[in-house]
């Protein structure tokens, strides 16, 4: 799909991973009739976004850095906690090194990708991270189901890091264990937020969910007043902020959209990822073209009310709203990300907190953002 970007934007090298369509966005009728007659609610579906396994929103974040990996000299390809600057690679990527929790996406989607670039990929899953494992009542059937089952099939080579393994913090004696090999690894941070080009696929995004406004002809406003994302590393709620930042700099009568964030996990305070969140969009903004002060942090919203007991812990909640979307909706949502944002979605309807703080409108439009993530189900199938 073609879109309108600013030059500067449009100039960034970017390798396509997803259909040339862009992800379809389409109503959610039945969930708008159950809750508020001035309210519309709708899904962009990320997890259609690409002919890769297990399509979701890592895969436009990667777009932006597959251009380094295939490049003949990669510059960003240092583990993010390795201090000593890495001169760049002599030669285009051979290997891509990521990381994740057990049942981690992003893994999934970086070994997907090594595929179809005819390059070799490891996982490095780290059992201390978030309480999935620990939650599990079959601890075996965690560690070989799901998303683990589908790096192994994508023919990853998976290393499972027991807590407390120096590798959980940095890679680095890794990575350079493989170029004494021969090897160029490419690292790839989790979550691909902390890469430098991580934010810019959700920046791009935003140009994309606006040129579907104008196709689907919303009432009220005619745009999403609210867009509610996941954010867990959160580069793809940074990069969306940038990229409706810029929208509205460049775009006249583009308007405003609040963005969202419902996080997903109760390791870290909210202000630790606010923080998070507006370096990320701030990053993102300056190499699209925003200057520095056109992103505050007025413009991040995070709401961890849902985050649950913990990073990947299937509670009550969050299957209650699992089940919801899917029994209302027919659409079948991931334990750990969206699972938390259709509930947070959902509360912020029915408490009316999307009608008390929006201007008064005939009609409000609110989109869902379905990341992906379902194939880590199966790892869940004991919890009833």
């Amino acid at each position: 799909m073609a879109l309108p970007l600013p030059e500067c934007f449009s100039q960034i090298p970017r390798h396509a991973i997803l259909y040339q369509s862009p992800s379809p966005i389409h109503p959610l009728p039945t969930l708008s009739r159950l809750t508020h007659p001035r309210i519309n609610l709708f899904a962009k579906r990320e997890d259609h976004s690409s002919p890769l396994a297990c399509s979701g929103n890592k895969y436009r974040k990667l777009e932006y850095i597959v251009p380094d990996i295939l490049s003949n000299k990669p510059i960003h390809h240092a583990h993010e906690n390795n201090l000593t600057p890495a001169a760049p690679l002599p030669g285009p990527a051979t290997t891509l090194v990521t990381e994740g929790a057990i049942q981690s996406n992003h893994t999934v989607q970086v070994a997907a990708l090594a595929r179809i670039l005819g390059l070799k990929a490891i996982v490095l899953l780290h059992r201390g991270t978030g309480g999935g494992l620990h939650a599990a009542v079959d601890k075996e059937a965690y560690l070989r189901s799901g998303n683990v089952q589908v790096n192994r099939l994508l023919g990853a080579e998976v290393r499972v890091c027991e807590e407390g393994d120096p590798l959980a913090d940095d890679a680095t004696p890794l990575l350079k264990g493989l170029a004494a090999e021969g090897e160029r690894p490419y690292w790839i941070p989790g979550g691909a937020s902390l890469h430098p080009l991580g934010g810019l696929g959700y920046a791009r995004a935003a140009f994309e969910i606006a040129e579907q406004e104008e196709g689907i002809g919303l009432g009220g406003s005619g745009r999403f007043d609210y867009v509610f994302v996941a954010c867990g590393s959160g580069s793809t709620v940074g990069g969306l902020v940038a990229g409706f930042k810029l929208l509205e700099k460049t775009k006249t009568g583009s308007g405003s959209r609040r963005v969202v964030g419902i996080l997903n996990s109760p390791t870290k305070p909210r202000a630790y990822h606010e923080e998070r969140v507006l370096a990320f969009a701030r990053r993102a903004g300056g190499m699209v073209g925003l200057e520095d002060g056109d992103i505050g942090m007025d413009d991040v919203r995070l709401d961890d009310r849902f985050v649950g007991s913990g990073y990947g812990v299937f509670d009550a909640d969050t299957k209650e709203s699992l089940e919801s979307m899917a029994r209302t909706e027919g659409m079948v949502l991931d334990p750990v990300y969206t699972a938390k944002v259709a509930r947070g979605m959902m509360h912020w309807v029915e408490e009316r907190e999307i009608v008390n703080i929006q201007q008064p409108l005939d009609e409000v439009n609110v989109l869902f953002i379905h990341t992906g993530g379902q194939a880590a189900l199966g790892a869940y199938a004991d919890i009833k």
